[in-house]
């Protein structure tokens, strides 16, 4: 969810002596406690697969040496870049701080299509910034049902050899080539990646990983609401029957909300998806949960 603290069209009263900056790997470990702490639950290890992505789009302010402001401009193509952390540290909120560290930050995206996932009190604010709302996006909570019988044989681990057809599978579901993302994030540790084959083609994948609450999904893509149901059962076999898991979902996806209740979750609560330009075009029918609100 990006933003805690400044909107963009507040006017600043005392920024003065801010400095921002691209953050550093460390400095972002600083930024994702922020966002545990505003109950944002990351997965404990996004940062190391986030900031490659795009290490100059990650931006950090400081006063008297002290970090107080992050925002994160990722670009992914020529097109496309996604915006998240906008946050502000709870004790410098109110004085202009997020205003500026906007205003720093926001050009990395040049003259792309950006993508943000706002939290409904900010929806007006960035409309006024240039931001349209496209759709509703749900998270899912919940201990998942079992369904009393072993995850179908379809669903299967990721291993090396998938990685170059998940990786253009992907991009049929995202609006732009994250291959090297992808891959850090089917490997990462702590991260449990199935891919769901049919005829020896990929027909869907998914990741599970921990978080500071539980476990969230994502992204979850696949053909069909059968594939998505095999690798959500895959994905949460392992689990301990307390765990609960997070699933982001786009609200015009009714298929994958019928199969998120289905399986024991509940809505808790939702984000607005907004872009600066035209919805990216990609195969949204395969989108059974995204991969992050913070990163796209």
């Amino acid at each position: 969810m990006p933003h805690i603290g400044e909107a963009p069209d507040q006017q600043p009263s005392t920024a003065g002596e801010l400095t921002v900056t691209t953050a550093s790997l460390a400095d972002w470990h600083q930024v994702a406690q922020w966002a545990a702490d505003e109950e944002w639950n990351p997965g404990r290890g996004d940062t190391a697969c986030f900031h490659p992505t795009d290490p100059a789009g990650f931006f950090i302010g400081r006063r008297h040496g002290r970090a107080v402001s992050a925002l994160s401009v990722v670009n992914y193509s020529d097109a496309y870049a996604f915006l998240g952390y906008y946050l502000v540290h709870p004790a410098h909120r109110r004085q202009g701080l997020g205003l500026a560290t906007w205003r720093a930050a926001f050009p990395h995206a040049g003259a792309r299509t950006v993508g943000l996932d706002a939290v409904p009190a900010q929806q007006s604010t960035y409309k006024r910034a240039g931001f349209t709302p496209a759709h509703d996006t749900i998270r899912y909570t919940g201990r998942p049902a079992r369904p009393g019988t072993p995850p179908p044989p379809d669903a299967v681990p990721v291993t090396g050899s998938h990685l170059d057809a998940l990786a253009a599978y992907d991009r049929r579901c995202f609006p732009a080539d994250r291959r090297a993302f992808v891959t850090r994030w089917l490997t990462a540790p702590g991260h449990t990646a199935r891919v769901y084959l049919r005829d020896g083609a990929i027909a869907g994948y998914g990741v599970i990983r921990p978080a500071r609450t539980g476990h969230r999904i994502g992204p979850l893509f696949a053909d069909t609401p059968e594939a998505a149901g095999a690798l959500f059962d895959s994905l949460t076999s392992s689990l301990d029957p307390a765990d609960e898991v997070s699933l982001d979902i786009p609200e015009p996806r009714r298929a994958a909300h019928t199969l998120a209740t289905a399986r024991g979750l509940t809505a808790q609560s939702h984000t607005v998806r907004m872009y600066t330009g035209p919805v990216p075009a990609t195969e949204q029918q395969r989108t059974f949960g995204v991969t992050s609100l913070e990163l796209g």
